[in-house]
This record gives structure tokens, C-alpha cells and sequence, in this order.
């Protein structure tokens, strides 16, 4: 198995550097330090090991924050806020790859099916967190949670690419995780939060 993790990381390096049109099995190969029939001892093609590549990456994208305490008390908006940050800082982390699964999604199914999974995930999440709060009575109550939760998720997601990959304009990151939360606390109805219990 450590051979195997090994061409799971060179071709993540390969990847991220080529992007997986020009990347090639013999430079995945070259980087793990192994011959190419290793490679093909793992991995029939360079699809499959992307497939796993990216897969990897959309798990960590969803994986919980195990370093980050419950916080009790804490206000919707600054919940919302901390969810946003997460998620940029994962994708920037790992911008260069994402740029390249952005891509290869669009024509490649498996990686499409892993992108709406990722997607999927964070739209359900949202959805249970937007009725609690319609029940609270802190969100309006008229707000669909359903189609809120996924039309959030997916403006979060598509700044970010347009953001940190096609780099379309460049952003103080403070600032977009503010407005992003703004965005989305606004959409809800939430009400609003002294400045100083922001939570930076």
C-alpha cells in the first residue's frame, strides 16, 4: 500500500503542475521514484488515478473540523461564518488541483458525480441548519431550505473557482469570508450582530 500512496501523491504533483490533458503516466511514474509497470500494477490509466486523486480531495473538502471546538452561544451568522471559512481555506489549499477537477469534470462523469457529491453534501447540511433556524424563528420563514441551501452552496463554491482558479479578480480573504456570510445571512433574514462579537 505505500507504493501505491506514493503514485497517489506523485500524480496529485503531476497533476496539479500539468493539468491532466498534458500530464503523463511516465512523469507520475518518475516522481513516485518507480518504474511504470508499478503504475500499472495499481492503476490501469491515468483516468483511473486522477479519479482517486480528486476523490481524495473532494473528501477533504467535507471532512469535519476535528481541531475546532463547539461553541456554545454561538450567533447563526458567525456559525455560517466560520462554515465559509473552512471551505475557502480547503480551496485555496489545494486551488491547483481544484482547478484541474473543475475541469475534468466537465467531461468526465465519475469526477462530475464527485463534485455534485461534494456539493450535495454541503447543500443538505445547509438545508437542516436553515429549517432549525426558520424554527427558532430566527430565518424567514418563507425562504424555501431546499433551493436557499443550494443556491448558497453553490454561490460559495463557484466565487471560489472563479476566485482562487481562474483568478478573476483578486480579494483581501477576511473580507470575502465577510461579504460571503453577509451574502448569506442576509438571504435568510438573519438578524444582525454587534461588530465586536464577530469572530475573526
Amino acid at each position: 500500500m505505500q507504493t501505491r500512496a506514493r503514485l497517489l501523491e506523485a500524480a496529485r504533483t503531476v497533476f496539479e503542475r500539468d493539468g491532466f490533458l498534458t500530464a503523463r503516466i511516465s512523469d507520475i511514474a518518475a516522481t513516485a521514484g518507480l518504474s511504470q509497470g508499478s503504475f500499472y500494477h495499481y492503476f490501469d490509466s491515468k483516468e483511473q488515478i486522477f479519479r482517486e486523486v480528486a476523490a481524495a480531495q473532494e473528501e477533504r473538502l467535507t471532512a469535519p473540523a476535528e481541531d475546532e471546538p463547539t461553541r456554545r452561544g454561538e450567533s447563526a451568522r458567525a456559525v455560517i461564518r466560520r462554515a465559509n471559512r473552512r471551505y475557502l481555506e480547503r480551496y485555496r489549499a489545494a486551488a491547483p488541483l481544484m482547478g484541474v477537477i473543475e475541469q475534468v469534470s466537465r467531461y468526465d462523469d465519475d469526477v462530475s458525480r464527485a463534485r455534485i457529491a461534494t456539493q450535495k453534501h454541503f447543500a443538505e447540511r445547509a438545508e437542516r441548519s436553515i429549517r432549525r433556524l426558520q424554527r427558532d424563528g430566527l430565518a424567514d420563514k418563507k425562504v424555501d431550505a431546499v433551493l436557499a441551501a443550494d443556491a448558497l452552496g453553490a454561490m460559495v463554491a463557484r466565487f471560489a473557482e472563479l476566485w482562487m482558479v481562474q483568478e478573476y479578480r483578486a480579494y483581501d480573504f477576511e473580507d470575502a469570508v465577510e461579504q460571503l456570510t453577509r451574502l448569506w445571512a442576509n438571504a435568510l433574514g438573519l438578524p444582525d450582530e454587534p461588530a465586536e462579537k464577530r469572530s475573526k
